[in-house]
């Protein structure tokens, strides 16, 4: 019977056992992505910029197709293109032979994934795209193969070892073409000149749709802004400082511009008897940091972070038209 001993020694062993595997799976996929990026500095450079070329100047939408695992990488790769500003969707290569061809217009083009170039179920997409000159774009290891034969425009990737020990689960090679169709939604996104706020428009909702609202639609704006004027009273400052609740009051010029805030901090550093019969200017930060009222959340939550201050003023100009406070932030999911 084992030992309490031997039966951790056991233990340590199979675990170490297990870390090994995991680091050889990410070593033998790493060396994948190195060859892919030799490739694209290579003989794969020229057929790349052809596809975004190509793609870029559509009419239409990107069709990506591919079977098995080829398919659920597509399926990843055409949803990266229409969240980046590229129309795209995948079609099934069962489905297309079903009635989905007819989802594909002569204003597409076909990107086909087959790391073997061989997958019959991919036929008929082929004879459907060379039928009606659809553009199609072969993504596969294979150069000589049935899929390749039959592209506009070949992205051969180069031959790896797959991570699996056995060389036959698709990993180093399903991670390349996951990897080279983020390039290519990425040379999409840079060749359109697509913007963090052309991106909201995708993303409304969940974390990232909360970071890409504009200041000026969580703000506080109003009768709801603490601002006092210049010259204001300690004691009133205070006052609608604590009904406001957001930890600062903005002081304001005659013409309405902002000089200055006063925050809790300011309140506590100058804590003395006379505190509430001196002036706000007397205790405030000059030059406040500030936003724009147009720039995006995850700007403000940024600044918040960088400066450790939990409230910000957003101008147009010089002038305060809102104020927003973490506690804003965290009510849109943001924080």
């Amino acid at each position: 019977m084992a030992t309490t001993g031997q039966a951790e020694q056991k233990r340590q062993a199979e675990a170490g056992a297990v870390l090994r595997s995991a680091l050889r799976t990410i070593e033998t996929e790493r060396a994948g992505l190195e060859a892919l990026a030799r490739a694209l500095s290579d003989d794969l450079g020229p057929a790349f910029a052809a596809s975004v070329e190509r793609i870029a100047g559509l009419k239409g939408r990107v069709i990506v197709t591919g079977m098995g695992k080829s398919g659920h990488i597509g399926k990843k790769v055409a949803a990266t293109f229409a969240s980046t500003g590229t129309p795209a969707f995948f079609v099934h290569p069962s489905e297309a032979s079903h009635g989905d061809l007819g989802m594909i217009t002569t204003d597409d083009a076909v990107i086909a994934l087959s790391w073997s170039g061989e997958t019959r179920e991919l036929g008929d997409i082929l004879d459907y795209a060379a039928r009606f000159d659809v553009p199609l774009i072969a993504v596969t290891s294979a150069p000589n193969s049935t899929l390749a034969r039959a592209a506009d425009i070949r992205l051969v990737l180069p031959r790896v070892e797959e991570a699996c020990p056995n060389g036959l689960a698709p990993t180093t090679s399903s991670l390349m073409q996951l990897a080279l169709g983020d390039a290519l939604a990425v040379a999409l996104l840079e060749a359109r000149g697509f913007t963090a706020v052309d991106f909201r428009v995708f993303h409304p909702g969940g974390k990232l749709g909360a970071a890409l609202k504009f200041v000026r639609d969580v703000m506080r704006a109003g009768e709801a802004m603490p601002l006092v004027a210049r010259g204001t009273p300690m004691s009133e400052a205070v006052l609608v400082m604590s009904r406001m609740g957001v930890g600062c009051v903005g002081v304001t010029d005659e013409a309405g511009a902002l000089i200055g805030i006063a925050t809790d901090g300011d309140l506590r550093r100058h804590m003395a008897p006379d505190l509430m019969t001196r002036r706000v200017d007397d205790i405030m930060t000059h030059s406040p940091k500030v936003i724009r009222a147009d720039a995006l959340v995850g700007e403000a939550l940024e600044v918040m972070d960088s400066r450790r201050i939990s409230a910000l003023f957003a101008m147009e100009g010089d002038r305060p038209v809102g104020v927003v406070h973490m506690h804003d932030l965290l009510r849109i999911g943001l924080v």
